[in-house]
């Protein structure tokens, strides 16, 4: 029987194998590399690779998120640790309730200012704070849960059902403000009118801040939809100044108020649209992915 140490260099010895840290990462879910491996078989980084490091980091953080995504996650699961997870969620369904409060109060104001001034810009707007109290609860049905606070299919769900109450919503707008054109009907102009337009136009653009900023946090795409919604609830609130302010002075620009809302109402439309192309698909993706329900 051979000596083993003679068999060693009796016979020609293959070429190593360099093993990618990688694959192991994938195979086993975790990467031990010996020292030989890192010491002797990856080459040194010349100065020219320096400035596609940041393109390399840039893919591997969206594999990442589409990794994350397709195993029923939002990209928030990686950024946010588990109790500053539930400390945004808990603001967000603060945020949620104090919308729903502030936008009944402008919502019911809205109507009665329509019907009395013949506004279609307040109708509008009337119609937009329904819609806010409606996304906010749905917002409120989204993170009630406290295990589901990174569920992707949960906030995809929400989002469809967000982007059918903007096109129902878009199409009693713009058949207000259409009849009102189509009829010629002037605004009337009083201190009701403007007090509720200032108050809707600040107050509604203090709620989109909040709910952009928390939505960005936790990278919740209902959230910033109804951010959104009470963005365009303040712009049509100023839009209800703005119009009525111009009639005041120039009768003849009785049109501007049904015109703001045919606007406002195809850009809901058009957000509506959008939303559904893009969660419908998401939605059939990570229907299968229930644990977090």
């Amino acid at each position: 029987m051979s000596d083993p140490a003679t068999q060693e260099f009796s016979y020609p010895v293959p070429e190593p194998t360099i093993v990618d840290p990688s694959l192991a990462t994938a195979r086993n879910g975790q990467c031990a590399p010996d020292e030989f491996t890192n010491n002797h078989h990856q080459p040194a980084k010349r100065p020219s690779q320096s400035g596609g490091d940041a393109f390399t980091a840039g893919q591997q953080e969206m594999k990442i998120t589409d990794s994350v995504e397709g195993e029923g996650l939002l990209e928030s699961s990686m950024r946010l640790k588990p109790h500053e997870a539930q400390d945004y969620r808990k603001k967000a369904l603060w945020v949620s309730w104090a919308s729903i409060v502030i936008t009944l109060i402008l919502a019911v104001a809205a109507f009665t200012v329509s019907f009395m001034r013949h506004s279609a810009s307040a109708f509008g707007f009337a119609f937009d704070a329904t819609l806010d109290v409606i996304s906010s609860i749905i917002v409120i049905w989204r993170y009630s849960n406290a295990a589901a606070v990174h569920s992707a299919h949960r906030e995809y769900l929400a989002c469809v059902v967000l982007g059918i109450l903007f096109i129902l919503s878009s199409m009693c707008i713009l058949g207000k403000a259409i009849h009102d054109l189509a009829t010629k009907v002037p605004p009337e102009v009083d201190d009701f009118l403007y007090s509720v337009s200032i108050v809707s136009g600040f107050t509604c653009a203090v709620l989109a801040v909040a709910k952009f900023m928390l939505g960005r946090v936790l990278t919740s795409r209902a959230l910033i939809t109804d951010g959104f919604n009470s963005m365009v609830g303040s712009v049509m609130g100023f839009s209800i100044l703005i119009s009525a302010e111009v009639f005041k002075h120039h009768a003849d620009v009785w049109y501007l108020d049904g015109t703001m809302g045919v606007l406002i109402g195809l850009i809901i439309l058009a957000y509506g649209i959008k939303l559904l192309k893009d969660m419908v698909p998401r939605v059939r993706q990570t229907r299968n992915y229930e644990r977090f329900e």
